[in-house]
């Protein structure tokens, strides 16, 4: 928070591992509630709508809120699960085989989280095209194709993909009330929160959260993974030749290109991180990208390395919001490079990244679309090309870099 700002746009950067983890712990002092989780300032309707979701709750009712629907995601749940996901992965494969040209983010990271999380919820084949654009209107407005279209409809995108999200929740829960089915969308209509069974408000807030986290987040790991060992070929063979390092490597590429760059909190009292006096009141950025490359933590810690262990990454959060879909995520991950090695003998980059910066609107999440493009050749080879940024590390705006002596920095907005 820059001396002077006093126009709200400040806020604290909590850049170590150790200091992330303490903002996590305790969230009666540092709300996620009080602000909601972008730097923003948000009006007050946005930010109620915010504090419907589950990740922008407080305890006691946050504590509630997960208990009830945190057993559909158990890893047990989603082990049952794993053929759907090979069979969609061979699907993807498979079609972006036959199509020659292909975009490698939309058209085969994209399709694999909203296929799965269609099957989980309950939504028919044919509406998943329409919810996977809402959420991308949600998440990509840097996404030039994506703005062009917000900017011809003259509307917010990212309310409007959410309002179109919540509706349809919405009309799915009524047609389950009349049509109970075993899916996860009929167990939310007998979930209780404060008490009593979820209403309509709740569960379109929920089915937007679900939708959202599990489209980018997923998509973004599996793009950044496969551009991280392209740009570390020894390790991608190591992997071609034992399969048992995939979840290892699946680790290290939410360490190395985490999906979220940072989630906010807001002091709820006057208090002290790392002998930095707090006001109650400040925003408190917990900045995953630096803290998953603390050199106190992690050894050699600018380096990409598919047999780091321990490797306590905080890309899942910690604490009260550890991520509902982290079994998912990592299921997903290890079986979506599985079938990408089996489809594909060779994967060749082709141009270079841009440059490893941390862009204004890349806030909490990490890059969500670059022109990437898959060819297959005649030795069932694809062609990546325009990979993704990655960011290495945040750097303070005003120019010191973030990994200097003290843990806590004083920021403008990201």
């Amino acid at each position: 928070m820059v001396a002077g700002h006093a126009d709200g746009t400040g806020y604290w950067a909590v850049l170590r591992h150790a200091d992330v983890m303490h903002v996590a712990r305790h969230p009666v002092v540092f709300s996620a509630a009080r602000g909601g989780v972008v730097l923003e300032d948000l009006d007050p309707d946005q930010l109620a709508m915010m504090q419907d979701m589950i990740l922008s709750m407080d305890p006691p009712r946050h504590v509630e809120y997960r208990r009830n629907v945190a057993p559909h995601f158990k890893a047990r749940v989603m082990a049952g699960i794993e053929d759907q996901i090979r069979a969609q992965c061979r699907s993807i494969m498979v079609d972006a085989s036959e199509r020659g040209e292909v975009d490698f983010v939309h058209d085969v990271c994209a399709p694999l989280p909203t296929q799965i999380i269609g099957e989980l919820v309950g939504i028919p084949d044919e509406d998943r095209a329409n919810i996977h654009h809402w959420a991308e209107r949600i998440t990509g407005g840097q996404d030039d194709e994506i703005a062009a279209i917000d900017e011809s409809q003259g509307d917010d995108g990212s309310m409007e993909g959410s309002i179109q999200l919540a509706m349809y929740a919405i009309g799915l829960a009524n047609e389950r009330r009349a049509d109970p089915r075993d899916d996860l969308m009929t167990l939310m209509l007998a979930t209780e929160v404060d008490g009593r069974p979820m209403d309509e408000m709740g569960i379109g807030s929920f089915f937007v959260q679900l939708i959202v986290a599990g489209n980018d987040t997923s998509r973004t790991m599996l793009s950044s993974g496969l551009l991280a060992l392209l740009q570390h070929p020894d390790q991608l063979a190591e992997l071609r030749a034992d399969r048992t390092l995939i979840p290892g490597a699946v680790e290290e590429m939410l360490r190395w290109a985490n999906p979220l760059h940072y989630f906010r909190r807001t002091a709820a009292e006057d208090t002290e991180l790392s002998g930095q006096a707090i006001a109650a009141g400040d925003k408190v950025a917990m900045i995953y990208t630096s803290a998953n490359r603390d050199e106190a933590v992690f050894d050699d810690a600018q380096a990409f390395d598919i047999h780091r262990s321990p490797n306590p990454h905080l890309s899942f959060g910690i604490a009260e919001h550890f991520c509902l879909g982290v079994h998912l995520a990592r299921l997903e991950g290890r079986v979506f490079f599985d079938e990408l090695l089996d489809s594909f003998s060779t994967i060749e980059l082709i141009g270079e990244p841009p440059p490893p910066a941390l862009e204004p609107q890349q806030r909490a999440q990490g890059t969500p679309r670059a022109a990437r493009r898959l060819i297959p050749d005649d030795s069932s080879g694809i062609a990546l090309a325009s990979p993704p940024c990655i960011p290495r590390r945040v750097s303070d705006p005003s120019g010191p870099d973030h990994h200097g002596p003290r843990g806590v920095e004083r920021s403008q907005r990201l």
